[in-house]
Protein backbone atom coordinates (compact mmCIF):
# COMPACT_ATOMS: atom_id res chain seq x y z
CA UNK A 1 0.00 0.00 0.00
CA UNK A 2 1.83 3.52 -0.89
CA UNK A 3 1.64 6.09 1.46
CA UNK A 4 -0.21 9.01 0.64
CA UNK A 5 0.64 12.83 1.33
CA UNK A 6 -1.47 15.69 2.01
CA UNK A 7 -0.18 18.56 0.42
CA UNK A 8 -1.30 21.93 2.07
CA UNK A 9 -1.54 24.90 -0.46
CA UNK A 10 -0.82 27.74 1.79
CA UNK A 11 -2.32 30.24 -0.71
CA UNK A 12 -5.99 28.42 -1.26
CA UNK A 13 -6.15 27.52 2.64
CA UNK A 14 -4.96 31.02 4.01
CA UNK A 15 -8.32 32.45 3.93
CA UNK A 16 -9.30 29.62 6.26
CA UNK A 17 -6.98 29.83 8.25
CA UNK A 18 -7.34 33.19 8.87
CA UNK A 19 -10.62 32.90 9.97
CA UNK A 20 -10.12 29.66 11.96
CA UNK A 21 -7.43 31.92 13.97
CA UNK A 22 -9.80 34.65 14.17
CA UNK A 23 -12.50 32.45 15.67
CA UNK A 24 -9.45 31.06 18.38
CA UNK A 25 -9.08 34.36 19.14
CA UNK A 26 -12.37 35.35 19.99
CA UNK A 27 -12.60 32.30 22.72
CA UNK A 28 -8.89 33.18 24.01
CA UNK A 29 -9.28 36.93 24.50
CA UNK A 30 -13.23 37.09 25.05
CA UNK A 31 -12.71 39.27 27.55
CA UNK A 32 -11.09 42.45 25.91
CA UNK A 33 -13.19 41.51 22.80
CA UNK A 34 -16.36 41.49 25.01
CA UNK A 35 -15.24 45.42 25.73
CA UNK A 36 -14.32 45.64 22.08
CA UNK A 37 -17.54 44.84 21.22
CA UNK A 38 -19.25 47.43 22.94
CA UNK A 39 -17.16 49.96 22.42
CA UNK A 40 -18.02 49.55 18.56
CA UNK A 41 -21.34 49.24 18.89
CA UNK A 42 -21.08 52.37 20.69
CA UNK A 43 -18.98 54.04 17.90
CA UNK A 44 -21.71 52.86 15.63
CA UNK A 45 -24.55 53.90 17.47
CA UNK A 46 -23.44 57.79 18.17
CA UNK A 47 -21.57 58.54 15.62
CA UNK A 48 -22.16 56.39 12.40
CA UNK A 49 -26.31 55.94 12.67
CA UNK A 50 -27.06 59.65 13.18
CA UNK A 51 -24.32 61.25 10.59
CA UNK A 52 -25.19 58.56 8.08
CA UNK A 53 -29.09 56.83 7.95
CA UNK A 54 -30.47 60.56 7.27
CA UNK A 55 -28.47 61.15 4.38
CA UNK A 56 -28.67 57.34 2.92
CA UNK A 57 -32.75 57.85 3.10
CA UNK A 58 -32.44 61.15 1.47
CA UNK A 59 -29.81 59.94 -1.27
CA UNK A 60 -32.59 56.71 -2.11
CA UNK A 61 -34.77 59.20 -2.10
CA UNK A 62 -33.10 61.67 -4.38
CA UNK A 63 -32.67 58.72 -6.66
CA UNK A 64 -36.25 58.60 -7.27
CA UNK A 65 -36.48 62.60 -8.54
CA UNK A 66 -35.16 63.99 -11.97
CA UNK A 67 -32.39 66.15 -9.93
CA UNK A 68 -29.61 63.48 -11.90
CA UNK A 69 -30.53 64.77 -14.94
CA UNK A 70 -31.17 68.51 -13.57
CA UNK A 71 -27.67 68.44 -12.27
CA UNK A 72 -26.31 66.90 -15.32
CA UNK A 73 -27.19 69.51 -17.71
CA UNK A 74 -26.19 72.15 -15.61
CA UNK A 75 -22.23 70.83 -13.98
CA UNK A 76 -21.62 68.88 -17.35
CA UNK A 77 -19.52 71.58 -18.85
CA UNK A 78 -17.68 71.52 -15.01
CA UNK A 79 -17.62 68.09 -14.72
CA UNK A 80 -16.55 66.58 -18.18
CA UNK A 81 -13.43 68.90 -18.37
CA UNK A 82 -11.85 67.92 -15.03
CA UNK A 83 -13.40 64.05 -14.43
CA UNK A 84 -14.25 63.19 -17.84
CA UNK A 85 -17.54 61.71 -16.34
CA UNK A 86 -20.77 63.04 -17.60
CA UNK A 87 -22.29 66.00 -15.48
CA UNK A 88 -24.64 63.55 -13.59
CA UNK A 89 -21.71 62.15 -11.83
CA UNK A 90 -21.95 65.55 -10.17
CA UNK A 91 -24.99 64.08 -7.87
CA UNK A 92 -22.05 61.35 -6.61
CA UNK A 93 -19.39 63.44 -6.29
CA UNK A 94 -21.50 66.28 -4.28
CA UNK A 95 -23.55 63.71 -1.95
CA UNK A 96 -20.32 61.87 -1.65
CA UNK A 97 -19.06 65.13 -0.03
CA UNK A 98 -21.76 65.69 2.54
CA UNK A 99 -22.70 62.27 3.57
CA UNK A 100 -19.18 60.73 4.14
CA UNK A 101 -18.33 56.89 3.66
CA UNK A 102 -19.73 54.84 1.75
CA UNK A 103 -22.68 57.18 0.02
CA UNK A 104 -20.44 57.81 -3.21
CA UNK A 105 -19.44 54.57 -4.04
CA UNK A 106 -23.08 53.66 -3.03
CA UNK A 107 -24.34 55.99 -5.88
CA UNK A 108 -21.42 55.31 -8.58
CA UNK A 109 -22.83 51.07 -7.90
CA UNK A 110 -26.52 52.53 -8.67
CA UNK A 111 -25.18 55.02 -11.34
CA UNK A 112 -23.82 51.40 -13.11
CA UNK A 113 -27.10 49.31 -12.14
CA UNK A 114 -28.88 51.65 -14.00
CA UNK A 115 -26.84 52.51 -16.59
CA UNK A 116 -27.29 56.14 -15.82
CA UNK A 117 -23.55 55.90 -16.39
CA UNK A 118 -20.96 53.85 -18.20
CA UNK A 119 -18.64 51.25 -16.87
CA UNK A 120 -15.24 53.48 -17.27
CA UNK A 121 -17.31 56.83 -16.19
CA UNK A 122 -18.38 54.89 -12.83
CA UNK A 123 -14.97 53.73 -12.00
CA UNK A 124 -13.60 57.18 -12.60
CA UNK A 125 -16.22 58.26 -9.96
CA UNK A 126 -15.51 55.29 -7.60
CA UNK A 127 -11.96 56.79 -7.55
CA UNK A 128 -12.50 59.97 -6.05
CA UNK A 129 -16.57 60.46 -4.86
CA UNK A 130 -16.32 58.42 -1.66
CA UNK A 131 -15.39 60.61 1.10
CA UNK A 132 -15.68 61.38 4.72
CA UNK A 133 -18.23 64.13 5.84
CA UNK A 134 -18.25 67.49 7.30
CA UNK A 135 -19.90 66.00 10.50
CA UNK A 136 -17.72 63.28 10.67
CA UNK A 137 -13.97 65.59 10.12
CA UNK A 138 -15.63 69.34 11.47
CA UNK A 139 -17.61 67.59 14.42
CA UNK A 140 -16.34 63.72 15.52
CA UNK A 141 -12.63 64.43 14.93
CA UNK A 142 -12.28 68.26 14.68
CA UNK A 143 -14.69 69.19 17.70
CA UNK A 144 -14.56 65.86 19.73
CA UNK A 145 -11.56 64.27 19.02
CA UNK A 146 -9.17 67.62 18.97
CA UNK A 147 -11.38 69.84 20.90
CA UNK A 148 -11.65 72.93 17.94
CA UNK A 149 -13.41 73.65 14.96
CA UNK A 150 -10.78 75.05 12.79
CA UNK A 151 -9.18 71.73 13.27
CA UNK A 152 -11.84 69.99 11.27
CA UNK A 153 -11.79 72.53 9.06
CA UNK A 154 -8.47 72.42 8.16
CA UNK A 155 -9.32 68.61 7.51
CA UNK A 156 -12.01 68.84 5.65
CA UNK A 157 -10.62 71.32 3.19
CA UNK A 158 -7.67 69.33 3.03
CA UNK A 159 -9.84 66.03 2.26
CA UNK A 160 -11.91 67.86 -1.04
CA UNK A 161 -8.78 68.97 -2.27
CA UNK A 162 -7.60 66.06 -2.11
CA UNK A 163 -10.30 64.31 -3.61
CA UNK A 164 -10.43 66.56 -6.20
CA UNK A 165 -7.07 65.68 -7.24
CA UNK A 166 -7.20 62.33 -7.59
CA UNK A 167 -10.44 63.15 -9.83
CA UNK A 168 -8.14 65.02 -12.37
CA UNK A 169 -5.34 62.49 -12.25
CA UNK A 170 -8.43 59.64 -12.94
CA UNK A 171 -9.88 61.29 -15.81
CA UNK A 172 -7.63 59.53 -17.69
CA UNK A 173 -8.47 56.14 -16.63
CA UNK A 174 -9.66 53.95 -19.80
CA UNK A 175 -10.02 57.30 -21.39
CA UNK A 176 -9.21 55.68 -24.72
CA UNK A 177 -12.67 53.55 -24.59
CA UNK A 178 -15.85 54.58 -26.67
CA UNK A 179 -18.28 53.34 -24.23
CA UNK A 180 -18.77 56.99 -22.46
CA UNK A 181 -20.23 57.87 -26.04
CA UNK A 182 -24.03 56.56 -25.40
CA UNK A 183 -23.99 57.43 -22.04
CA UNK A 184 -23.21 61.83 -22.89
CA UNK A 185 -26.40 62.62 -24.27
CA UNK A 186 -28.57 60.66 -22.38
CA UNK A 187 -31.95 61.16 -19.79
CA UNK A 188 -32.94 58.80 -17.59
CA UNK A 189 -36.31 57.64 -17.20
CA UNK A 190 -37.53 57.52 -12.98
CA UNK A 191 -40.58 56.44 -11.23
CA UNK A 192 -40.69 59.93 -10.32
CA UNK A 193 -41.81 60.07 -6.37
CA UNK A 194 -45.67 62.11 -6.05
CA UNK A 195 -47.67 62.21 -3.64
CA UNK A 196 -49.68 58.91 -4.63
CA UNK A 197 -46.02 56.50 -4.66
CA UNK A 198 -44.56 58.89 -1.51
CA UNK A 199 -45.22 56.10 1.02
CA UNK A 200 -43.50 53.18 -1.39
CA UNK A 201 -40.60 55.06 -2.22
CA UNK A 202 -40.14 56.51 1.11
CA UNK A 203 -40.72 52.92 2.50
CA UNK A 204 -38.43 50.99 -0.05
CA UNK A 205 -35.37 54.08 1.06
CA UNK A 206 -35.83 53.77 4.63
CA UNK A 207 -35.61 49.48 3.97
CA UNK A 208 -32.61 49.79 1.66
CA UNK A 209 -30.33 52.83 4.24
CA UNK A 210 -31.23 50.03 7.13
CA UNK A 211 -29.54 47.34 5.68
CA UNK A 212 -26.27 49.55 4.11
CA UNK A 213 -26.40 51.00 8.20
CA UNK A 214 -26.13 47.51 9.82
CA UNK A 215 -23.77 46.43 7.04
CA UNK A 216 -21.42 49.44 7.89
CA UNK A 217 -21.89 48.46 11.70
CA UNK A 218 -21.01 44.95 11.37
CA UNK A 219 -17.51 46.24 9.79
CA UNK A 220 -17.28 48.33 12.83
CA UNK A 221 -17.78 45.47 15.06
CA UNK A 222 -15.37 43.48 13.58
CA UNK A 223 -12.86 45.24 13.16
CA UNK A 224 -13.09 46.99 17.09
CA UNK A 225 -12.52 43.28 17.55
CA UNK A 226 -9.61 42.15 15.55
CA UNK A 227 -7.84 45.47 16.54
CA UNK A 228 -8.66 44.49 20.55
CA UNK A 229 -6.97 40.56 19.71
CA UNK A 230 -3.95 42.50 17.60
CA UNK A 231 -3.44 44.30 20.76
CA UNK A 232 -4.11 41.42 23.70
CA UNK A 233 -1.70 38.96 21.49
CA UNK A 234 1.38 41.29 21.47
CA UNK A 235 1.08 41.23 17.62
CA UNK A 236 0.92 44.83 17.19
CA UNK A 237 4.42 45.50 19.41
CA UNK A 238 5.72 43.09 16.98
CA UNK A 239 4.69 44.95 14.22
CA UNK A 240 5.68 48.32 15.76
CA UNK A 241 9.29 47.10 16.82
CA UNK A 242 9.49 46.36 13.10
CA UNK A 243 8.42 49.80 11.63
CA UNK A 244 10.09 52.06 14.67
CA UNK A 245 13.55 52.35 12.59
CA UNK A 246 11.66 54.22 9.75
CA UNK A 247 9.75 56.26 12.03
CA UNK A 248 12.74 56.99 13.92
CA UNK A 249 14.71 58.61 10.52
CA UNK A 250 11.81 60.69 10.17
CA UNK A 251 12.33 62.03 13.41
CA UNK A 252 8.73 60.61 14.04
CA UNK A 253 7.41 59.32 17.38
CA UNK A 254 6.96 55.78 17.78
CA UNK A 255 3.88 56.15 19.90
CA UNK A 256 2.13 56.79 16.40
CA UNK A 257 2.46 53.55 14.97
CA UNK A 258 0.32 51.35 16.73
CA UNK A 259 -2.67 53.93 16.15
CA UNK A 260 -1.51 54.33 12.75
CA UNK A 261 -1.80 50.33 11.80
CA UNK A 262 -5.10 50.53 13.67
CA UNK A 263 -5.88 53.37 11.41
CA UNK A 264 -5.11 51.18 8.67
CA UNK A 265 -7.80 48.90 9.83
CA UNK A 266 -10.20 50.70 11.11
CA UNK A 267 -10.38 54.65 10.50
CA UNK A 268 -12.62 56.08 13.47
CA UNK A 269 -10.63 53.79 16.06
CA UNK A 270 -6.87 55.36 14.83
CA UNK A 271 -8.35 58.68 14.51
CA UNK A 272 -9.68 58.52 18.11
CA UNK A 273 -6.08 57.53 18.95
CA UNK A 274 -3.73 59.75 17.12
CA UNK A 275 -5.99 62.47 18.58
CA UNK A 276 -4.96 61.62 22.25
CA UNK A 277 -0.85 61.62 21.32
CA UNK A 278 0.43 64.53 23.61
CA UNK A 279 2.98 66.13 21.08
CA UNK A 280 4.25 69.30 20.70
CA UNK A 281 4.62 69.12 17.24
CA UNK A 282 0.37 68.97 16.48
CA UNK A 283 1.31 69.18 13.07
CA UNK A 284 2.15 65.77 13.12
CA UNK A 285 -0.62 64.75 14.36
CA UNK A 286 -2.92 66.51 12.04
CA UNK A 287 -1.37 65.37 8.87
CA UNK A 288 -1.45 61.52 10.06
CA UNK A 289 -5.12 61.60 10.84
CA UNK A 290 -5.33 63.67 6.94
CA UNK A 291 -3.85 60.42 5.45
CA UNK A 292 -6.01 58.00 7.56
CA UNK A 293 -9.41 60.33 6.44
CA UNK A 294 -8.40 60.25 2.72
CA UNK A 295 -7.06 56.34 2.99
CA UNK A 296 -10.43 55.26 4.53
CA UNK A 297 -8.91 52.26 6.10
CA UNK A 298 -9.35 47.84 5.22
CA UNK A 299 -12.95 48.42 7.14
CA UNK A 300 -14.27 51.65 4.70
CA UNK A 301 -12.86 49.50 1.83
CA UNK A 302 -14.31 46.44 2.52
CA UNK A 303 -17.82 48.06 2.98
CA UNK A 304 -16.94 49.44 -0.62
CA UNK A 305 -16.20 45.81 -1.49
CA UNK A 306 -19.09 44.37 -0.60
CA UNK A 307 -21.40 47.29 -3.10
CA UNK A 308 -19.71 47.08 -5.87
CA UNK A 309 -19.14 43.20 -5.81
CA UNK A 310 -23.02 43.58 -6.95
CA UNK A 311 -21.74 45.47 -10.06
CA UNK A 312 -19.14 44.60 -13.11
CA UNK A 313 -17.32 47.56 -11.45
CA UNK A 314 -13.65 47.13 -10.92
CA UNK A 315 -12.42 47.90 -7.41
CA UNK A 316 -8.61 48.97 -8.89
CA UNK A 317 -9.25 52.70 -9.26
CA UNK A 318 -10.82 53.02 -5.86
CA UNK A 319 -7.70 51.45 -4.38
CA UNK A 320 -5.39 53.64 -6.43
CA UNK A 321 -7.60 56.38 -5.95
CA UNK A 322 -7.89 56.38 -1.67
CA UNK A 323 -3.75 55.83 -1.58
CA UNK A 324 -3.43 58.63 -3.49
CA UNK A 325 -6.15 60.86 -1.71
CA UNK A 326 -4.12 60.23 1.37
CA UNK A 327 -0.82 60.76 0.21
CA UNK A 328 -2.71 64.32 -1.26
CA UNK A 329 -4.46 65.13 1.93
CA UNK A 330 -1.15 64.37 3.93
CA UNK A 331 0.66 66.92 1.45
CA UNK A 332 -2.41 69.71 1.80
CA UNK A 333 -2.28 69.59 5.41
CA UNK A 334 1.80 70.18 5.53
CA UNK A 335 1.38 73.08 3.05
CA UNK A 336 -1.68 74.65 5.08
CA UNK A 337 0.05 74.27 8.47
CA UNK A 338 3.47 75.71 7.34
CA UNK A 339 2.02 78.19 4.97
CA UNK A 340 -1.18 79.77 6.63
CA UNK A 341 -0.26 80.66 10.25
CA UNK A 342 -3.94 80.15 11.07
CA UNK A 343 -3.69 76.70 10.86
CA UNK A 344 -0.22 76.18 12.44
CA UNK A 345 -1.08 74.88 15.89
CA UNK A 346 2.35 73.89 17.02
CA UNK A 347 3.58 74.49 20.37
Amino acid sequence: MKPSFYVFKLKRNILPLIFLTFTFCLVIFSGSNLKAVKSGLTLWANSVVPSLFPFFVATEILMNTNIINILGRLLNNYMKPLFNVSGKGSFAFIMGIISGYPVGAKIASEFRKNNICSKEECERLLSFTNNSGPLFIIGTVGILMYGSTVIGLLLFITHILAGISVGIIFRFWKRDTNSNLSFSKRNVEYKTVSFSNLGEVLSKSITNSISTIFLIGGFVVIFSCVISILKASGVLNIFTSFISPIFNIFNIDTSFISPLVCGFLEITNGINSISQIACKKLSINLILTAFLLGFGGLSVFLQVLSITSKTDLSIKPYIYGKLLQGIFASFYTYIFINIIPFFNFDI
